[in-house]
């Protein structure tokens, strides 16, 4: 009985026995690359090289990340991570940069006005050719508050370091052309020019009407005192004194001023209070709205008042 077991048994064995090529086959081994034997082309030896260099690129960004993400953390400022802020910083420097060219291009192409006028100026009135006066800019001291505040600064101390006198802005002298009589307020001080202003020069009166007297204003926008579209900057005394008569006045001085501006190209130069009211509004209508092509259409209309004089007195 056994014997006849066994002789199935070793019958179902030998009936399904497969037979293998020889070949030798390892499990478990892992070997380095020599690199300094020389290698035919081997896709074993590709894959490994490829691999390698995935995993170097993989560990180089991993470091660039470490480094970007601990410089944001630590050295950049907590303003510069507010999306709005960002927006901000980025439309004043490409206004900025817009002012920078115009400025430029603008002076090269008043160049021979720059030469002409201040012979006619001088053969018409007595006086000097250029005319600089003090004028109220941008109003920075909000942010300065907030930044003393933040930083824990007493009050005390911030009012030993602001300005003796509050002009409500940045002071800064504006350049134009003379178009008045020499010392044409020493009598009466600061008043608005009037039409037909008695103390407005021949000369004067043309280089008004057609704007030409603000050319040399180009160079308070290269040093960053004005841009080329913007509120009217305007005396200390009478930011002082429009201040207390008219709603929001002093909002306009959050931008700076502007060599024009949608409230110069459509309401001219200040002549009572109710044309300051009215240009106040403008010039809120401007700040509220700005873009960059916003600009270019108020630049294109202030081309338009130079040739037909709309707007001066």
């Amino acid at each position: 009985m056994e014997n006849n077991i066994n002789n199935k048994l070793n019958s179902n064995t030998e009936n399904t026995t497969v037979v293998l090529n020889q070949r030798n086959i390892s499990y478990g081994i892992a070997s380095g690359l020599d690199l300094t034997r020389p290698y035919l082309y081997n896709p074993d030896l590709a894959y490994d090289l490829a691999f390698r260099m995935r995993f170097f690129i993989g560990e180089m960004f991993g470091l660039l990340f470490v480094l970007f993400s601990t410089f944001y953390i630590f050295a950049v400022p907590e303003v510069l991570t507010r999306p709005e802020r960002i927006k901000a910083l980025f439309n004043g420097l490409l206004k900025r940069t817009i002012d920078i060219v115009g400025a430029v291009a603008g002076l090269l192409l008043a160049s021979p006005f720059m030469l002409l006028l201040p012979i006619l100026i001088k053969l018409d009135s007595p006086g000097p050719v250029f005319y600089t006066q003090l004028r109220v800019g941008v109003n920075r001291r909000k942010e300065g508050r907030r930044y003393h505040q933040k930083v824990g600064i007493r009050s005390e101390q911030r009012t030993r370091d602001r300005r003796r006198e509050n002009y409500h802005g940045k002071p800064f002298r504006v350049i134009k052309f003379r178009t008045m009589v020499q010392d044409a307020e020493k009598k009466s001080g600061p008043v608005w020019a009037a039409k037909n202003d008695p103390r407005i020069t021949r000369m004067g009166a043309f280089m008004r009407k057609t704007r030409l007297d603000e050319i040399p204003q180009f160079i308070n926008i290269l040093k960053g005192d004005m841009a080329l579209v913007g509120p009217r900057p305007e005396r200390p005394s009478f930011v002082q004194d429009l201040s207390t008569k008219v709603d929001d006045y002093i909002e306009r001085l959050e931008v700076k001023p502007g060599l024009t501006g949608l409230a110069q190209v459509e309401n001219g130069y200040d002549s009572s209070l109710a044309s300051v009211t009215r240009k106040v509004k403008y010039d809120l209508q401007y700040i509220k709205n700005w873009t960059l092509f916003y600009d270019i259409k108020i630049i294109l209309k202030t081309f338009v008042v130079v040739f037909t004089g709309k707007g001066a007195c």
